[in-house]
Order: C-alpha cells, then structure tokens, then sequence
C-alpha cells in the first residue's frame, strides 16, 4: 500500500515537473522572440528598404535584430536616395540603443556618416575618416572574425566594396547590432543584413574594382564592370548623371565605345568629350571645352546647349563611338601626367547667375571666344554608330586635354562602356 501511495506521488512530482519544463521553455522561446526583435523610430520599412519619416528635427534610427557574429560579421547598405541632407549613418550599437540619436553619438556605439565621411565613435563630435558617400554608393560595416579578445574588435567600413578604415572598439555585453540612421526628408536606403565581403575578393569583384579604377568621376551613375547605370532622379535637367574617364584620349589611345544596353525612359544619353573640371550636372555638349553627339535626337552638341542635326537617333543595342583624328606631329601636353588625377582640385568656375535650362552663361564668360586662347591645338573628332562614321567636327583641344565623358538623364539607361576598344 505505502510503495502504490509512493509510486502515485511520484507521477504527481514528475507531471508538475514536466508542466513547469514547458512553462520555462515557453519562457524562454518569448524571451527570444523579445530578444531578436528588428527596433525603428520613424522610419518607414518595406521588405529591405528603409525611408526616414519624420520632420528632419528629430533622428530616425533602425537596430537590427541580431548583434553580428563570427558566422555572420558583415551588412551593406545601398543609398537610395539622399533626401535634402544626405545625413545617412551607418554602423553598430548595443541592442537597446535609443532611436532618437544616430549611431555613433551615443557611448559604445560606432558609425561611418554619409554626410560628411566622418567616423563618430560614441561622440557627437566626428573625425575624419573617408569620403562622402552620395546615391548608389554601397556603404558596408563588419567585424574581423579573428578579433574578437578581451572583449575588443575590430570594426571596418567599406564603399562600394573597397575598405575605407578600421579602428578597434569594446564590445557591449550583448553584442553589436547593425544600425542605420537618417536625419533628413527623402532618405531612403537598402538593407542587406546577409552581405558577404573579404580580402580575398574572387575575379569577378576583382574585375569590378579595376573598371571602377577606369572613372575619375561618377555622379548618379553607379559602375558595375564596364556597365554603367544612371541612379539620378531624372525629373529635371539638373538631375545629369556624368561619368568621366580617369585619363583622357591621346594619340595612344584615341578613340571609345559606348553600347546601348537599356535606353530607360527617354534615351537621354551623351557620348563625347569634355575638359577635366567639366560640370557635373550638365550633358557633355552643352558647356564650353565640350563636343558630344546624343542618341535622343541624333544632335551634336558642341559647347553649347543648342545641338546641329549631325546623325541618326540611336537605340537599345546600338553602339556609339567617339574618337580624335590627331594631327601626326601631334603632342598632348598632359601625356606624361596622366596620373595627377587624385592630386587635381576639380571644380568647375563659379559664375553669375546662369540659363537654368542649359547653363551655358559660363560659354560667354569674358567675351571672348574660348578656342582663340588655344588656337594652334585644333583636332577633328569623329562619331561613329555601329562601326560606322557618321560624321566629325574640328574643335580645339582644352588645355589638359579631352576626357571621355557620358550623360545619362532619364531612369533606368545604362550603358556598357569600351574604353579602349580592339578597333578604331
């Protein structure tokens, strides 16, 4: 009798134990849910873009759910659009964080800002760290795996795939969280909290990297090998994506190629040539020291921002081509300082108020013509659509030379681009 009262209790213990292992285990599976829960402050999130929606008083910030690891030690964040301010902040944060401060303000936090390209570590105060970053730029953040001791590791930054800087960091009891912070209307990025980056790129991203090295200039337009893609705004004139070459044409290498992968919207894309400080926000052709041949219309423009009919409009799968004729005893003066392109203050002249349609006051600036300052440097450049010459214009050569310039103006066109093409 006594072992059954015995055996009875013990079934008793053992179901109490049993309901209280599931209780604690429920616990736990909501302490988890709670835990690797994604936090925001005015910010609107769909699927893996992010847009900030507050007034640009106040900060909006995004803490991902779950601190980065060994196994996962890196995210991306692609800029989207910039807003009015461009106060874009990305980088990592304790997983409570308060969202109306952006990373790296606040202690045991650290961010690159897209803004300005400073580093701000736990201080609202920043250093200089890399450069500003502007839409289309990709701006990733990581860990080194094998940092991790005493609880310190090492944080880099990277744009668009290259490391800008690293700088070593304490590490917060429950780890550091991916964070992005935005401060401005119209801001608005992509999230990629799955991104891969190493050292030890593969050929591919290495061949990447040395066509982007081929671009001393890209404003809205973002390179991927030899395509190019245009990620401005496209609803005015002043929204001119510009790529210009890092070397420009000489006798050693005189010509280009530019082929027609998507025509986006209006085919409102330039081929040409212009000066080393051209304006970034005006269509090759338009302004002084520029020639340029457009598919839209088929016009050439030649520093000015009314084109002469010169060609057949060109399409989706068309190939344009632009090149110079250089006399034989020909000499370009920057042909043994190709390289100084880093060491170079680019900006184009401030002048007075200008023609918000083409921008062309700079072209009478002074009164004068601006080829009789460098008569005696006169080449023939020629355009050529599919292999074919269409026609040539004898201009005068700027002094450092011409650069391979392309316009892009309407969303989606892209172009895939030859710098140095087998023929010509």
């Amino acid at each position: 009798m006594l072992g059954c009262v015995i055996n009875e209790m013990d079934d008793i213990n053992l179901h109490y134990r049993f309901l209280n292992w599931r209780r604690r285990i429920r616990e736990i599976r909501e302490v988890r849910a709670v835990r690797y829960q994604e936090r925001y402050k005015r910010m609107l999130k769909n699927g893996d873009t992010l847009s900030y929606q507050g007034n640009s008083d106040e900060v909006g910030c995004y803490v991902a759910p779950r601190p980065l690891s060994k196994g996962n030690c890196y995210f991306e964040v692609t800029i989207m659009d910039t807003g009015v301010r461009g106060t874009i902040a990305v980088g990592l944060v304790p997983q409570y964080y308060k969202l109306d401060h952006q990373p790296g303000w606040l202690p045991h936090s650290i961010a690159y800002h897209a803004d300005d390209g400073k580093l701000y570590n736990g201080n609202p105060v920043g250093q200089q760290f890399g450069p500003k970053c502007n839409r289309g730029d990709r701006i990733g953040c990581g860990i080194y795996a094998d940092t991790f001791d005493a609880g310190l590791v090492t944080v880099f930054f990277t744009k668009n795939g290259k490391e800008v800087g690293s700088v070593v960091v304490p590490v917060a009891p429950d780890g550091l969280f991916p964070a992005i912070g935005m401060h401005s209307l119209g801001e608005e990025v992509r999230l990629d909290l799955q991104a891969e980056w190493g050292s030890e790129e593969d050929d591919s991203v290495m061949m990447v990297d040395s066509h982007e090295d081929e671009w001393a200039r890209l404003y809205d337009v973002r390179a991927s090998g030899t395509l190019l893609e245009y990620v401005g705004k496209g609803k005015s004139i002043m929204d001119v994506g510009l790529a210009q070459a890092r070397q420009p044409l000489t006798t050693r290498s005189h010509y280009f190629e530019v082929e027609i992968v998507d025509p986006g919207e209006k085919c409102y894309i330039a081929l040409g040539l212009a000066r080393r400080d051209y304006p970034k926000n005006r269509h090759p052709g338009w302004s002084r020291g520029s020639v340029a041949y457009h598919a839209d219309d088929g016009k050439i423009f030649h520093g000015s921002g009314v084109g002469d009919q010169f060609g057949p409009r060109c399409f989706e799968g068309d190939i344009m081509g632009c090149g110079i004729m250089f006399p034989r005893d020909y000499v370009l003066d920057c042909e043994d300082e190709m390289d100084d392109w880093d060491a170079a203050d680019v900006r184009p002249k401030q002048g007075r108020v200008e023609n918000l349609l083409y921008l062309n006051d700079e072209d009478e600036e002074e009164g004068d013509d601006p080829e009789q300052e460098h008569e005696g440097r006169k080449v023939m450049v020629f355009f050529t659509r599919n292999g074919k010459i269409i026609g040539r214009r004898e201009v005068v050569v700027p002094a450092g030379g011409f650069y391979p310039t392309i316009g892009m103006l309407s969303s989606g066109e892209k172009v895939k681009v030859d710098l140095h093409p087998l023929s010509g």
